[in-house]
């Protein structure tokens, strides 16, 4: 096929980016969507690891490009979800400049198509999580790291540099993409990786001691880093966990595969000339790409709530489904416009994936989520007094404690079930938009509590719910009905059934 003019590809660039920023703002959230999210405000409020401002590993270059953003936007939300369109429209550029490179213009085209529509992507482009910003890296590492690859030896130094620099966003992004930089340089001898190391890790230390001293010193890091890995992760990979959860993270990779892809998922096993003709060295490049990342996330740890682990996998497959997709378009025998229209369909197909399937990275999932949080914002003040009760809340996603914290900052919140750290049992508890770690609640300096409802349509939330509930004798509890929402109730002198160290007769004392 002749050769697009230059300007032709540009333009077709061009309205791809149009198309993924008009998507993105339309769609884009007004709260904090995940707890993950509201983490990360917190950690531009004062950065603590310790009290998951963020949580660690911390991110800390991700909040600190925050702080950037908020300066302009002034709302910690929209600039979090600036920082995600913008890194969206970056992986775009870089996944249409690496599918050029192997494949063709034509193939790049499709591959910047499929990754405006993709479902999962496009999620990730309007809420404040870290996942479009990591998947862009992987895109502009794993391109450099081609171009290196190939003989451009002059990229060896900046590519080490940008790897370091992605690890300050999330630091596991040394583990699965350190091995695709440090395969790619070897071609040019032992010396020249040994300055790419040294590049990486000069850049790695240029964050991660500052890092270090806002933290409150190593000790206070790495304790919280291994007192999160043992609260989830640590118990259940593939070495400690039963064959039923290690089948379940088989099965939400490929779950996570058809959400991210949609239609052009149909097109994974369509077999391509070009894709047989790729050499040995190139398919262990690319595999060295996706395998790191693969094997962890299948072996180590992954839930379907967290999909977004996998973009920083993601790019080459792009790639991949860009080619297919070029050929499966041209292949077909059908007038002009018939071709148009089943291409229009497909991208109709995955919209309607995006906002309408029911799982938490649709756009109806988001709305619904933004108005329930609204609701329960707006009733609480109405059915108690931030004076005379604290809220409950639950270690949630979505409607846990972090979002009553952030949303109420003028109520006492404390987190439930306590949890287990390397200094022993603490509760998690927040007051005036701040997180402390506590022993002991200061349930004297209250009459009652409250719970902060869970989501309404979950049928998981709603058993969790009455398992909590049945630990109070009957009739300790009572039912608060405002503005159409009914809240759980109880006397703070009771709140030793949830947590066993509480103490109330010691009197009021603020723990800090």
């Amino acid at each position: 096929m002749r050769a697009l003019p230059k300007y032709r590809r540009t333009v077709e660039l061009a309205l791809l980016t149009i198309l993924l920023l008009a998507t993105r703002i339309a769609c884009r959230s007004h709260y904090l969507y995940d707890v993950d999210s509201v983490n990360f405000a917190l950690g531009l409020r004062r950065f603590d690891p310790s009290a998951h401002q963020p949580h660690p590993p911390a991110y800390f270059l991700y909040v600190c490009l925050g702080h950037i953003a908020n300066i302009f936007f002034r709302d910690v939300n929209t600039a979090l979800v600036a920082i995600a369109i913008a890194a969206s429209c970056g992986g775009l550029l870089m996944i249409h400049l690496l599918t050029d490179n192997w494949f063709g213009r034509r193939a790049a085209l499709f591959a910047g198509l499929i990754f405006v529509f993709s479902p999962l992507v496009w999620f990730h482009g309007t809420v404040a999580l870290i996942y479009a910003v990591e998947a862009f890296f992987s895109a502009l590492a794993g391109y450099l790291s081609w171009r290196i690859y190939r003989g451009s030896e002059n990229l060896v130094v900046p590519s080490a540099v940008i790897v370091g620099v992605a690890a300050g966003f999330r630091p596991s992004f040394l583990l699965f993409l350190g091995p695709l930089l440090a395969f790619s340089a070897r071609r040019f001898g032992r010396e020249r990786v040994l300055v790419a190391i040294g590049a990486c890790a000069l850049t790695l230390a240029a964050w991660f001691f500052p890092m270090i001293a806002v933290s409150g010193g190593f000790h206070a890091y790495w304790s919280s880093l291994v007192s999160l890995w043992r609260i989830a992760p640590a118990k259940q990979t593939v070495f400690n966990s039963n064959p039923a959860i290690s089948l379940a993270r088989v099965v939400s990779v490929a779950g996570i595969y058809v959400l991210c892809f949609g239609c052009a998922a149909l097109l994974t096993f369509r077999k391509t000339a070009a894709v047989r003709s790729l050499d040995r060295q190139t398919k262990i490049f690319i595999w060295l790409w996706i395998g790191p990342g693969l094997l962890f996330f299948t072996l180590i740890f992954l839930r379907f709530v967290n999909s977004g682990y996998l973009l920083v996998i993601s790019p080459p497959v792009f790639a991949w489904l860009g080619l297919r997709a070029s050929e499966w378009y041209d292949g077909l025998r059908y007038p002009r416009n018939a071709k148009i229209t089943l291409l229009a369909a497909c991208v109709m197909i995955n919209s309607l994936i995006f906002l309408f399937a029911p799982v938490y990275s649709s756009w109806t999932a988001v709305r619904r989520f933004e108005a329930e949080l609204t609701g329960v914002l707006q009733a609480i003040p109405r059915a108690a007094s931030p004076a005379d009760t604290m809220i409950v809340g639950f270690d949630s996603h979505f409607l846990g404690y972090r979002h009553a914290g952030y949303y109420l900052p003028g109520w006492y919140t404390a987190q439930y079930p306590q949890v287990r750290l390397t200094v022993g049992n603490r509760i998690f508890a927040m007051e005036h938009g701040d997180t402390h770690l506590t022993e002991k609640l200061p349930s004297a300096c209250f009459g009652n509590f409250l719970f902060f409802p869970l989501p309404s349509d979950d049928a998981e939330y709603g058993a969790y719910m009455d398992r909590i509930r049945a630990r109070f004798p009957k009739g300790t509890l009572r039912t608060v009905k405002v503005g159409g929402r009914e809240f759980t109730m109880g006397a703070a002198t009771d709140l030793a059934l949830l947590f066993p160290a509480n103490d109330t007769a010691r009197g009021c004392v603020r723990p800090r």
